[in-house]
């Protein structure tokens, strides 16, 4: 057995586990938007095993997003489906006066909806561009607005949270790592990262909390041509310093932690999930 495959090995994928006796986030009411597969699938499930009822936001795939809400509903939390394209300010706008006419308020928004459009950059198209940057960025500002909004009529409710309300934004180490050949994508991660930044400068004095997390190399759907093979798994892992892929259910239990109140004093920053792909593995052997 080689070294590689000895490390395989020991690192099984992740597996989320039953409904936890803590629940942590008991009685909030959340939204979580591109949420009917991968990473967004996986925060809203890991948000309903916490206790916290969910919104299921999706695009397509309506089947997929139902059971995401049953998967909740049978944890004992409450869920249901919306359709909305985040980028079209008036569906966001009815999505959330929705949720407020049917559960009273929203005390997390996790903004994670987005896609990729790949290209190389002298042959990206402008459609190509705008379509990433209008999902990934402007949908995100889009549902933040929204949720700053009304955190802010409600204030605090000190029985439920010791913040206003919590926004989570699903960035990309590509906030950070250019990528050749994704640059459209890039650029939105990178100004997802000012966004939220400036966003939780400003709402800060209302008891809003504002971070980011960043996903590494993840086993979802959007990059399987990464981990579908040995071969591409192989290479993968040299840019994981912790030698196994990302799984969804990583990012849920950080998106449980930073919308719990035991992260509190947590504002304005992007909380990287991604194994040490942010560490420059190329020097691990000194350069």
């Amino acid at each position: 057995m080689s070294d590689l495959q000895w490390i395989q090995s020991q690192w099984p994928e992740a597996v989320l586990p039953a409904c936890p006796i803590q629940r942590l986030l008991k009685g909030q009411k959340a939204l979580v938007t591109g949420a009917s597969s991968g990473i967004g699938k996986a925060v809203a499930i890991a948000l309903g095993h916490a206790g916290a009822d969910v919104v299921i936001n999706y695009v397509t795939g309506e089947d997929k997003a139902q059971a995401v809400a049953d998967e909740i509903m049978r944890c004992g939390s409450k869920a249901y489906i919306h359709k909305a394209d985040v980028s079209k300010e008036d569906q966001v706008q009815d999505m959330f006066r929705a949720m407020i006419a049917k559960w009273g308020t929203i005390d997390i928004l996790v903004n994670n909806a987005g896609l990729q459009k790949d290209a190389p950059f002298d042959q990206m198209t402008l459609d190509q561009w705008n379509l990433v940057l209008s999902v990934n960025l402007t949908g995100q500002f889009l549902c933040a607005r929204e949720a700053v909004r009304e955190f802010k009529r409600r204030g605090v409710r000190k029985e439920v949270s010791c913040a206003a309300g919590k926004i989570i934004c699903i960035s990309s180490v590509h906030e950070v790592i250019p990528w050749a050949g994704h640059v459209n994508y890039a650029a939105s991660k990178g100004g997802v990262m000012l966004m939220m930044k400036s966003i939780a400068q400003e709402v800060a004095p209302y008891r809003i909390r504002v971070n980011s997390i960043a996903p590494g190399a993840v086993r979802t759907p959007i990059n399987m041509e990464a981990w579908d093979t040995p071969e591409a798994y192989h290479d993968l892992l040299k840019l994981i310093p912790y030698k196994r892929i990302g799984e969804p259910e990583d990012i849920g239990q950080a998106a449980v932690w930073l919308a719990s109140d035991h992260s509190d004093y947590v504002h304005g920053v992007t909380l990287f999930v991604d194994g040490g792909m942010t560490l420059y593995p190329g020097f691990e052997t000194g350069g």
